[in-house]
């Protein structure tokens, strides 16, 4: 597949790179990557809760990447990733989401690409990389990402915008997605409807819904052209699955010491080709209104998805795009059908402490109705608040420690839990 992906800017430009060229690109190199280290800890509660395993982990390992210098534009990427359990819990009370498939560390070349940067600022990328877009993401909440081979075009040429336009034939799920077992909690939430494996690339349909497709076709256009506005439009066409169209308009004005911002987002999605993934037919409606001010952010946000008669209403996300405005740190009930979500969040910038880094705190309830498709014929209220605080030591750069907190009540009926992770990670 990769013979496949690499060979057009292979032959366009194996006319023109000389073999001293190519060994300066390689010299002068750049490497970079991440060390990190993850402990987490869960104890479960509540009426359901209290019939399962605690789990925790310790877990090390992180990316190393190299990329040539550019040579007539043209540059290689190459990136490993890797993490390798440390602890020694029993099976049953390992914290799955850290690890691979089996609970065991893994590692994977996930970044192959060439890419080619032109004069004028145009961007070809073709091969594994990592991606992040609004319903198409990395969601590097753990410790690996997910991952994507893609052919990807990227143009500023349009005034105030930019203009992205790709393909992505294959996924691999990062290590977040073993939290998951299928079914549409998991679609819902960024993953797999049919519980696939994590840690290799599978094509883009065997790994959502079981079945191979063509692939997803996508288009982006971001435009900043209104003064102290951001306005983005995405379109996905899942071939034989759905068509997702995401709209999100942001917009700030700073006033003084006091800076207010209001955003509002919209997906509709509806089922194409052989409707692989069901009858699909769902809508999303989010707003966020807040204010910064003397290094404090506070705001809230709501949520609602609809109902569809017959047919899938849910929002499914499996390619781990999760841009709810609601959503909290584990509970991603806001795309479930037929539920109403409300966030209330606020953060403390640290430099007013003369420090690097941030506290943040929230609290997230989703109102599940009847008709929600993953238990339907029951509604309940499933609530979540957490605190998530980040210190750069200012002794040692690039080193971040990292402590969060979430405490779900709730996430289904009767199950509860209150969950910790320590994370440190030093980038280069």
């Amino acid at each position: 597949m990769l013979k496949r992906l690499f060979a057009p800017l292979i032959i366009i430009t194996s006319g023109y790179l000389s073999a001293d060229g190519l060994g300066s690109a390689f010299n002068n190199g750049k490497v970079s990557g991440e060390l990190r280290t993850f402990y987490l800890d869960r104890d479960f509660s509540g009426e359901v809760g209290n019939s399962k395993n605690d789990r925790s982990g310790l877990a090390t390992g992180g990316k190393l990447k190299f990329e040539t210098e550019p040579l007539n534009g043209v540059s290689l990427g190459l990136g490993y990733y890797t993490t390798s359990r440390v602890d020694n819990s029993s099976y049953n009370f390992r914290a799955q989401s850290l690890y691979g498939e089996g609970k065991e560390g893994y590692d994977i070349l996930g970044e192959t690409y060439l890419q080619h940067i032109s004069n004028s600022g145009n961007i070809i990328k073709v091969g594994r990389q990592k991606l992040d877009t609004p319903l198409a993401g990395s969601d590097d909440t753990r410790m690996l990402p997910n991952l994507f081979e893609a052919y990807l075009f990227q143009t500023n040429h349009i005034p105030d915008s930019t203009l992205i336009l790709a393909h992505v034939s294959r996924f691999s799920a990062g290590s977040f997605s073993n939290v998951y077992s299928g079914g549409l909690i998991a679609g819902s939430s960024g993953y797999s409807i049919v519980d696939a494996d994590s840690g290799e690339f599978t094509n883009m349909g065997s790994y959502a819904v079981g079945q191979k497709t063509d692939g997803v076709s996508t288009v982006g256009f971001i435009n900043n052209s209104l003064r102290n506005t951001k306005f983005q439009l995405w379109n996905y066409y899942a071939h034989d699955i759905l068509n997702a169209l995401y709209l999100q308009i942001d917009y700030k004005y700073k006033l003084s010491s006091f800076t207010p911002f209001l955003s509002v987002q919209y997906i509709n999605e509806q089922s194409v080709g052989n409707e692989l993934g069901g009858e699909v037919e769902s809508n999303y409606y989010a707003g966020e209104v807040g204010v910064t001010a003397y290094n404090f952010t506070l705001y809230g946000a709501f949520s609602q998805t609809g109902t569809s008669e017959n047919r899938v209403g849910a929002i499914l996300t499996p390619w781990g795009g999760m841009p709810g405005f609601t959503q909290g740190m584990v509970t991603r009930h806001m795309f479930l059908e037929d539920t109403t979500a409300v966030k209330f969040s606020g953060s403390y910038n640290l430099d007013g402490l003369n420090r690097k880094g941030s506290l943040n705190i929230y609290y997230s309830s989703f109102d599940v109705g009847e008709n929600n498709g993953y238990v339907n014929g029951e509604n309940w209220v499933a609530k979540e608040s957490g605190f998530d605080l980040q210190y750069y030591p200012q002794t040692i750069e690039n080193l971040l420690l990292r402590v969060r907190g979430n405490f779900p009540t709730d996430f289904q009926r009767g199950l509860d839990w209150s969950e910790y992770r320590f994370i440190v990670s030093y980038k280069f």
